[in-house]
């Protein structure tokens, strides 16, 4: 096994046990809920702090259940996620298509000697 592969098993053994080890643990603040949201958490604290709040506004939009709630937190951000993929691999197309480029007129002038003419690109005839 090369070391690149003793990495990132590594690596992905450790982020599989962060993402077990509190749920397996029960590590969270709550007992009934134990890893709340922060708007919950929010909600509940100012309700305990002041009860007869009334918020200022009504959200656009309320899900029917909490499981359709996160479906659609899971959907943004897997769409934020390809929009970050697609940039970083826009960005590193276009590095690497400007390297082969600076490569490729490299060679070309390296091939002919100092001071001999190069050869202009033929014209495209006209029709």
């Amino acid at each position: 096994m090369s070391r690149n592969a003793k990495i990132n098993t590594l690596l992905l053994l450790l982020v599989a046990a962060l993402a077990v080890l509190p749920l397996a643990l029960g590590l969270g603040d709550d007992k009934e809920e134990p890893f709340t949201g922060a708007d919950a958490q929010a909600e509940s604290a100012i309700t305990e702090l002041k009860p007869d709040y009334e918020p200022w506004f009504s959200p656009l939009y309320e899900p029917p259940s909490g499981e359709v709630e996160s479906a659609l937190f899971a959907l943004q951000a897997a769409l934020g996620a390809g929009v970050l993929a697609y940039y970083f691999g826009v960005r590193k197309g276009r590095r690497q298509g400007a390297a082969q480029a600076a490569a490729a007129s490299d060679t070309a002038s390296v091939s002919s000697p100092v001071g001999a003419p190069v050869a202009a690109p033929a014209a495209a005839p006209e029709a």
